[in-house]
């Protein structure tokens, strides 16, 4: 028997949780429901209250409650269900988080599922599904399940919605995960446009007996990336695209934001770090870009994604970029240079060769490193297998034996 966590608005959609517990009961699942709701009494008895969950944080709610305004409201208990329900997975007393809302009790129920760990089953059935979920899954493995109707009573349609809901849930919580046993983590980042050194680098780590674990740097998977390498204590990292930070810089749509590469850096992850992919920004379709870039160089990698080519001097500035951030490593790290392409397109006889603009990123970086970091400036394409080797080779020696199952042959 599992504990499943159900966090919502108890007061406005009562009827609807009354309903989901008892699905799940009926499945032998254990119930714990939380209020989250603001406006009034809970319509069904909780098993924490409201004021429970804010005491968890620190917030005072009568206190928020008395000045009448229900925006600073959700946003307290957006604050406080995060804490708390941490604070139950803390103790082993949750095992699973279902949730229904519309936009104030999905920002708040989404909140308290992105604070659980990676595994832990999340359903949000939700009336903001069919849209933007990106601020509310971010890096998360939550699922979202559209509500079709209004969370507001039950009906042939939302009973079948919610009753399949918690029907996915227990299935998640009765399906055990695979596992790959107790070999040690390497992350990798990996773009269309480095595919092959990063299979050829999985395959050999693989061969070493490690779990190498690819992450696309479409902005969530750089993030993702940063932030399991630590909560997993991943034994490191092959950060072999760094796109992410060219669209940062210039106001692409796949930026990882201005913490890319700070989380494992901080926790001294051993890495080797590549500028991968840095001669490219990411825009949507071609009449998306701003018009700033008009006479720039541009590819149509697909319908939707027009790449257009980093010039030398936004290449100089990557380069100090990348620096600045490998420079703040607390533990071994390396960077290498793949100076015939940083990418399939950069390549000789390619749409975005570019030399004046690889030496410019590449003149900075080496500038500005810590004289204490290795630089290996290698004489080949970004998808050469000697380059996926070099790497993997690079990042081996900087591991400490403890790590390996299977010794890496002399």
């Amino acid at each position: 028997m599992a504990a499943v966590a159900l966090p919502g608005t108890l007061d406005t959609k009562g009827a609807e949780y009354a309903f989901v517990a008892q699905c799940l009961r009926d499945r032998g699942h254990r119930v714990l429901l939380i209020d989250t709701g603001t406006l009034n009494p809970p319509a069904i008895l909780p098993d924490f209250s409201r004021r429970e969950v804010a005491q968890a944080a620190g917030i005072d709610l009568d206190a928020v409650l008395e000045k009448g305004d229900r925006g600073e409201a959700v946003a307290a208990m957006t604050r406080a269900a995060p804490v708390f329900l941490s604070q139950l997975h803390r103790e082993g007393r949750l095992d699973a988080v279902l949730a229904l809302g519309g936009s104030g009790g999905t920002a708040i129920a989404t909140a308290a599922m992105r604070a659980l760990p990676h595994g832990l089953p999340k359903v949000m059935v939700s009336t903001m599904a069919s849209g933007n979920v990106g601020p509310y899954v971010d890096i998360s493995d939550i699922v979202m399940v559209p509500s079709i109707v209004d969370i507001a009573g039950l009906n042939t349609i939302s009973r079948s919605v919610l009753a399949r809901a918690a029907g996915a849930l227990c299935g998640m919580l009765e399906t055990a995960p695979a596992s790959s046993g107790s070999r040690p983590l390497v992350l990798t980042s990996m773009f269309g446009n480095t595919t092959d050194c990063v299979a050829e680098a999985c395959r050999l780590l693989e061969e070493q007996g490690f779990e190498a674990v690819t992450f696309h740097a479409v902005g969530s998977g750089g993030r993702a990336l940063d932030a399991l390498a630590v909560s997993m204590s991943a034994a490191g990292i092959l950060d072999i695209t760094t796109t992410e930070l060219a669209d940062e810089l210039a106001g692409g749509v796949l930026t990882a934001g201005p913490d890319r590469l700070g989380p494992p850096a901080r926790a001294g992850i051993p890495a080797v770090v590549v500028p991968g992919c840095l001669d490219m920004v990411n825009f949507h379709a071609p009449e998306t870009v701003p018009q700033r870039y008009a006479g720039r160089t541009f590819y149509r990698h697909n319908p939707q994604v027009t790449l257009m080519r980093t010039n030398a001097a936004e290449c100089s500035q990557l380069g100090s970029i990348l620096a600045n951030k490998v420079n703040a490593w607390t533990g071994p790290v390396a960077v290498l240079l793949p100076l015939q392409a940083i990418s399939v397109i950069s390549a000789p006889g390619q749409p975005f060769h570019d030399p004046e603009a690889d030496a410019a990123l590449f003149d900075n970086l080496r500038a500005q490193l810590r004289p204490d970091i290795p630089v290996f400036s290698l004489d080949l394409k970004i998808n050469d297998p000697a380059f996926a080797r070099a790497c993997v080779d690079t990042l081996l020696s900087q591991l400490p034996n403890s790590v390996f199952i299977q010794r890496p042959e002399s």
